[in-house]
């Protein structure tokens, strides 16, 4: 009698602990997936989505000045990468004193389709010297006063050769100047060689204006905003078009009033 008792005592603290201890367990589950959700709400990626930045880049100014007064129009930051040597390039430049206008050079280098495409005069080529890298790149930079960094200008070829952006890269930092690649090529080295010297550096992000209608560079800005978005910061490269400065004297103040905000390109690096 005595052993029956003892056990049915047994099976009612089983009975009793199972639950109680799957409480526990369950409690514990939730407590985890609340902490989770509310650290991954604390993130600092919900305000880069509050708050993302947009830098806008203008390649191609020099040829002429018949645009400059439709850019005078656009009541936003702009970065424009200027050709050295060029009629107008200088008059370009002046534009830098203005403190929503950055000018940077739009340094012109080799592409892989040099045959079928006019190369610009003093283009560097992945098989100059040294020396006369350096010497068309310095006097480019003095064509183009008050340059805050440089581009490329085709480069398809130069920008994934190790050799010549090592030049470049050492040039620009001893000048304190960024450089951005349009990234005209997958292959680009540019970042590598930024990093292995210390340099500053960029990546376009989308290309705004490879065709020239208003629908098609809409819809790049709406590509361009998303990434903005999503990684805080975006750079976008349109030209030196008509079409293009329309669409963005239009197009700029709704994409302010969705909350983006658009900045020099140099803010983006500092």
């Amino acid at each position: 009698m005595i052993k029956k008792i003892m056990v049915k005592r047994r099976k009612r603290k089983k009975t009793f602990g199972k639950p109680l201890f799957l409480s526990v367990v369950a409690i514990g589950a939730i407590l985890i997936i609340l902490i989770f959700v509310f650290e991954k709400k604390d993130k600092p990626t919900v305000e880069k989505a509050m708050f993302p930045k947009i830098a806008i880049v203008l390649d191609d100014w020099g040829y002429t000045d018949k645009n400059l007064n439709l850019l005078s129009q656009i009541d936003s930051p702009l970065t424009l990468a200027v050709l050295p040597n060029l009629r107008y390039s200088q008059d370009v430049s002046l534009l830098s004193e203005n403190e929503d206008r950055e000018v940077i050079l739009h340094l012109p280098m080799e592409p892989f389709s040099s045959d079928s495409i006019g190369l610009e005069p003093d283009t560097i080529t992945c098989d100059m010297s040294s020396n006369k890298i350096r010497q068309i790149l310095l006097l480019d930079i003095k064509s183009v006063s008050g340059a805050r960094g440089v581009s490329n200008h085709m480069g398809s070829k130069a920008t994934q050769d190790k050799r010549v952006m090592r030049i470049i890269m050492k040039e620009l930092k001893r000048r304190k100047l960024y450089f951005l690649d349009s990234f005209v090529t997958d292959k680009t080295v540019v970042e590598e060689s930024a990093k292995a010297l210390g340099a500053v550096c960029a990546k376009r992000d989308v290309f705004l204006d490879n065709e020239k209608n208003s629908s098609y560079i809409i819809n790049q800005l709406i590509e361009l905003a998303r990434i903005a978005k999503e990684y805080g910061n975006a750079i976008g490269i349109g030209h030196e078009s008509s079409v293009t400065l329309r669409v963005l004297k239009d197009y700029i103040p709704k994409l302010k009033e969705e909350g983006f905000e658009f900045v020099l390109l140099s803010d983006l690096l500092k």
